[in-house]
């Protein structure tokens, strides 16, 4: 197959530029993402953002979005991939489409779908049944990428291959991206190709495949005094490898997109200058936390669009950029990285010069903190470089390029605006200070208004103050008018339009007006029975053994596990143990709440107080998301990780193991196996666990203790208590498994018999300084059994909500459940007075809700709580975005699952407050 796409393509990679039909462009690219955002609103985004100052948007297009099921494909209503592209197309914005398979993007499972974890398929790897997989998303997903490229009709530029693959252990990234590659190719797409490095690691990221262009992102501190340097040698190696430095992800200050300027980007992409929802169940977990984090539903980063379609000021400074950009146009867009040029300063980045296509230099400086500089800039005298500001000031800028003769020889005041027609030409200049512009110019006629000017040997100087507008308009020796307009840096950034005469139109700002609230009263609340399924009862599956959500084809919302334990009296029972447990699970004993925990993928024990009468047990879980990112350190954060649990035992026992182990000192880490269950250990000193007193740094270390599991049990799970080191567990000599501080259980049932004594060693490796842990714990008991296991997504929650609303009786918050209750929430709302929605703050505690608006999940909040709440990040966790554009009918009807799982605390509804957007 032949790779070589480029003598074909409408666009073009060369390392001196980005070439689209022909012409150098400049990529000013806003991340755009339309499954986070309600269709009848993409337009009006994609307005937003060209008016704003970006010229493209890169867009993941999630596999999981549009493969519900296996084979179950949805490309309808607020999932038309056509009409968002069609879309971009009108609005004429370059599109950089990315399509995965994995996208990352803080979205359930990096849009992965979750039935090839329960396959059993080798991800992200050049494996040929994953391949087959996401051959039939590419079948789908590429067709219609080809019908909207450019040189067809349309207006995507360029294509990515997976996502930071350097972030995972692919083991040969250059088989996996050239068969991405060569799917691609397969279905005519032409636009070059791409993958992103997200850690630096170009050769993880893309295997330097052949025919894909290695494109970097960069996550830095926006000050880091050294960024500029490891930018550069980026370029540099893109230049060797004859590509461009493409930034296709990096922070969302303009401060800092200036910087990447200034060493030789040709694309800049802020990742989520336009915020969003995920609507749905298709949040993420990821590392965020400590390590765990959920993800909001709000998912919003602080960039220049909200996700109610709010102008934040970072979209000022957008629009002020991309001014520059269209300014210098293809010399910017041809220009080369020089570096670093004249002396550096404290805390001042720079300057770092380009030289711009057919002459002239672009220099930029950065001021690294808040206090105000005194810069000397050439022959041009002093500026001041306000605190936390990056300017790019010209120098022996021709001015023919505009259709005028001269030079523009250097300037204090950042030129950000240009217009020329018919032998005029206006320049925009803004400032912060006091400086000076120098032009080489044959003026015949000076006019000056606000400024100095100064002539002497062909040149012209002007000189401002910086605290009023200055215009200056010269006339050369060939009738060509000049016009120099130089402003306050605000009035730049509200600046609309300019008129030959150098007047500005400026923006009117978003009204700083109080918004229109309103509190929902008007509630109805249903109770229903919290120990039993919200699933019809033909939907239940029956299994001897209990085995994760994904296995049984749940791979999204609530799910119930129910099953059997022998009855026993109050003096028999201590509790009960979850096996792998994640997400969120509820668990009920005899109807009786026993608490709500979010293990992590790992397992976790609840007290039990009172008999066990019936001997049921049911735990109610929800895929909170899977993870989009992947970390070993908890099992639920793996990408290939799976929901729900494996089980759950009553636990009748608990053996306190801390003391009484024989040590054996080991010299390294060397697993000697001998030393599990085979040597004599008679004259091993006899201590609590990891008690040995150590001069080794790391210590390595063999514990021993003989256990003799009890007759009627079946199911023992050992408990390392404030575990601080890792540790390999053996019984019997047989490797049972590896236990570390974020994953402290192990279940020790297949390698232990009732009433058989056992030998158990430890193989602990221990830091200086930190102590193994408190206790070792042996959870003892007996294993849950018949069990019964159903799910439901959105379409059967609404229908468990609107079967339930017949019982609904008339509330007024606040409100309070009892810790365990669970209850549907109904009320009803018009629409804000200008039509675009509401903002819905909650406030209360102790409470899981779930929102649904006129038949869309829009949110999923977990109030504040004494205890069980994870670590919640992305965006606002207290409340939800309703969208005026999904009001159909004059109310719009709120209905809300509330779940009550706090045990330490008041489980209470405050308030809903509602602010219009």
């Amino acid at each position: 197959m032949s790779l070589d796409t480029q003598a074909i393509s409408a666009v073009q990679f060369e390392a001196s530029a980005v070439r689209i039909h022909g012409e150098p462009r400049f990529l000013l690219s806003a991340s755009l993402f339309y499954f986070r955002i309600p269709r009848k609103l993409w337009k009006e985004r994609m307005e937003q953002l060209k008016a704003y100052g970006y010229n493209s948007i890169d867009v993941y297009f999630p596999w999981n979005y549009h493969e519900l099921r296996e084979g179950e494909w949805d490309f309808a209503e607020e999932r038309d991939v056509e009409a968002f592209l069609s879309a971009a197309s009108d609005a004429g914005l370059w599109v950089i489409a990315r399509p995965g398979p994995y996208i990352c993007s803080e979205w359930d499972g990096g849009a992965l779908p979750a039935y090839l974890q329960a396959q059993g398929i080798d991800i992200r790897q050049n494996d040929p049944v994953f391949l087959s997989r996401v051959a039939a998303w590419f079948d789908r997903i590429m067709p219609l990428l080809k019908a909207y490229q450019a040189g067809e009709g349309g207006t995507v530029i360029a294509v990515q291959l997976d996502n930071e693959l350097d972030f995972y252990d692919c083991k040969d990234p250059k088989g996996y991206i050239g068969a991405l590659r060569d799917l691609t190719l397969s279905h005519g797409i032409t636009v070059p190709l791409f993958a992103c490095a997200g850690q630096g690691g170009l050769l993880q990221a893309t295997g330097i495949a052949e025919g894909v262009a290695p494109t970097c992102n960069f996550y830095p501190d926006n000050r880091d005094p050294e960024f500029e340097q490891k930018v550069l040698h980026y370029g540099g190696i893109m230049e060797e490898l004859g590509y461009p430095l493409l930034v296709t992800e990096t922070n969302r200050a303009h401060y800092l997109l200036r910087r990447l300027m200034g060493c030789g980007a040709k694309l800049l992409g802020p990742y989520l200058q336009v915020s969003g929802t995920d609507f749905g169940f298709t949040n993420a977990t990821n590392n965020w936390g400590k390590p765990l984090a959920f993800m909001t539903s709000d998912y919003d980063f602080g960039g220049m669009i909200s996700p109610e379609g709010h102008i934040r000021d970072e979209a000022y400074e957008g629009r002020l950029l991309g001014r520059l950009i269209e300014t210098y146009g293809r010399k910017l867009a041809e220009a080369k990285a020089v570096g670093a040029v004249g002396e550096l300063r404290d805390n001042i980045a720079g300057p770092y010069a380009l030289e711009l296509k057919d002459g002239g230099k672009l220099l930029f400086f950065t001021n690294l903190d808040d206090q105000d500089k005194l810069i000397t800039h050439g022959d041009g005298g002093c500026f001041t470089l306000r605190g936390g500001s990056s300017l790019a000031l010209p120098l022996q800028l021709p001015l023919t390029s505009w259709g005028m003769e001269g030079t523009l020889e250097q300037s204090t005041a950042e030129l950000y605006f240009a217009k020329s027609a018919a032998g005029k030409l206006s320049l925009a200049f803004h400032t912060e200070g006091a400086g000076q512009i120098q032009l080489s110019i044959e003026a015949v006629d000076v006019e000056a208004e606000g400024c100095l000017v100064e002539q002497q040997d062909g040149q012209l100087i002007i000189s401002f103050n910086g605290e009023t507008d200055a215009v200056c308009r010269v006339k050369d020796n060939t009738g060509s008018l000049l016009t120099v307009v130089i402003q306050d840096r605000s009035k730049a950034l509200y600046m609309v339009e300019m008129d030959e005469e150098g007047l500005t139109i400026l923006d009117s700002l978003e009204s700083n007006l109080v918004k229109e609230e309103q509190a929902v009263t008007n509630w109805l609340l249903s109770s229903f029975d919290a120990a039993e399924p919200m699933t019809s009862t033909e939907a239940r599956q029956s299994s001897e053994h209990a085995s994760y959500l994904e296995q049984n084809g749940i791979y999204r919302g609530y799910a119930w596990y129910e099953a059997l334990v022998p009855a026993h009296s109050e003096s028999e029972v201590q509790g009960v143990l979850v096996k792998n447990g994640s997400d969120v699970l509820s668990l009920y004993a005899d109807g009786t709440y026993l608490g709500t925990i979010v293990p992590g993928g790992s397992s976790s024990y609840l007290p039990l107080l009172g008999e066990l009468e019936r001997g049921k047990l049911l735990a109610r879980t929800e895929i909170w998301g899977h993870s989009n990112f992947d970390d070993s350190r908890l099992p639920c954060l793996r990408l290939h990780a799976m929901k729900g649990l494996t089980g759950m035992s009553l636990v009748t026992k608990q053996h306190d193991l801390s003391r009484n182990w024989s040590v054996y000192r080991a010299t390294d880490r060397i697993l000697r196996e001998e030393l599990t269950a085979e040597v004599d250990r008679k004259l091993w000193p006899v201590v609590n666990l990891g008690g040995w007193l150590s001069p080794d740094h790391p210590a390595f270390e063999y514990y021993r203790k003989s256990f003799i599991p009890g007759d009627k049990a079946n199911s023992w799970t050992l408990y390392f208590e404030g575990m601080q080191s890792t540790a390999q567990v053996y019984v019997d000599g047989r490797f049972a498994g590896d236990v570390n501080p974020f994953d402290p259980y192990l279940d020790l049932s297949p390698y232990l018999t009732a009433g058989q004594t056992a030998e158990i060693a430890i193989f602990l490796e221990r830091v200086i300084g930190l102590p193994p842990g408190r206790r070792a714990i042996m959870y003892e008991g007996i294993q849950a059994s018949n069990w019964t296991i159903s799910g439901a997504e959105e379409p059967e929650l609404l229908a468990h909500a609107e079967a339930t609303r017949t019982q609904g009786l008339e509330v007024e918050l606040p409100l309070q459940l009892e810790p365990g209750q669970t209850a549907w929430l109904y009320g009803a709302v018009s629409n804000a007075e200008n039509g675009a929605g509401w903002r819905a703050n909650v406030s209360g505690s102790g409470l899981k809700l779930t929102v649904f608006f006129e038949g869309h999940l829009v949110g999923r909040i977990w109030t504040p709580s004494q205890e069980g709440r994870p670590v919640l990040t992305g965006g606002n966790p207290h409340s939800v975005y309703l969208p005026g554009v999904w009001f159909d009918k004059k109310e719009g009807e709120i209905a809300i699952f509330l779940e009550a799982v706090d045990q330490a605390g008041p489980c209470k509804l405050e308030a809903i407050t509602l602010q219009s957007v």
